[in-house]
């Protein structure tokens, strides 16, 4: 229904018919409903992956409460200057860059944190090249969608894919599935990663751990 909704544009006309104070409560309840599922539904070893994937969402809140706060004192952020909100502490030029695309850039963060959580680092190293192009082109981190909106956030998404990519050189293992996380093993089967030998026998436990069958 959410998506139908979103797709053919309905949200500005329920939000002008439905008064305010009925709204906020669904909303509400449906992020609480979100950020709980996506913990629940998720390895515990991708838990910094997914606190990753809010940042820019935060970020983006955050912003958009130092506007609205500016507005209603008759301001902007361009009027009263970087230098002056940073002598206050807020950091708004860092959170207005990387607020904006957030949903892209949540799920650039969020693989690449997965990835790298597994040691995976070649793919680690592929989503950030895939941040760096999007950044490129300011479809995130950028006011506007142009190319070179923002060249060094994209060249700080390259420099981190080729630091991943230079991690392979230190052959380090991937990330062995917890044993006792059902769902990291599930995940482990969907995505037909194949463990070692020795790893496995880490995973299941030695066979001194294993109870000896009743006589």
């Amino acid at each position: 229904m959410t998506c139908i909704l979103c797709f053919v544009g309905l949200f500005p006309l329920l939000a002008a018919v439905l008064p305010t104070p009925a709204i906020v409560p669904v909303l509400l309840y449906i992020g609480l409903v979100i950020g709980s599922q996506a913990f629940r539904v998720v390895p515990r070893a991708y838990y910094p992956a997914v606190v990753l994937a809010m940042v820019p969402n935060l970020a983006a809140w955050g912003s958009g409460y130092v506007d609205d706060a500016l507005s209603a004192a008759g301001t902007s952020a361009a009027r009263v200057g970087q230098s002056a909100l940073a002598s206050s502490g807020v950091v708004y030029d860092g959170l207005h860059t990387l607020g904006n695309g957030a949903v892209l850039d949540g799920m650039i963060l969020g693989a690449m944190g997965v990835f790298l959580i597994d040691r995976r680092f070649l793919r680690a190293a592929a989503f950030c090249m895939v941040g760096a192009g999007l950044a490129i082109v300011g479809l995130i981190h950028g006011d506007e969608v142009h190319v070179f909106t923002n060249s060094r956030v994209a060249l700080g998404y390259a420099l981190a894919g080729l630091t991943c990519a230079s991690l392979c050189l230190l052959r380090v293992p991937e990330r062995v599935p917890d044993r006792d996380d059902p769902l990291d093993h599930a995940a482990t089967r969907e995505d037909g990663h194949r463990i070692a030998d020795s790893q496995a026998e880490a995973v299941v436990g030695s066979p001194t751990e294993k109870k000896a069958a009743p006589v």
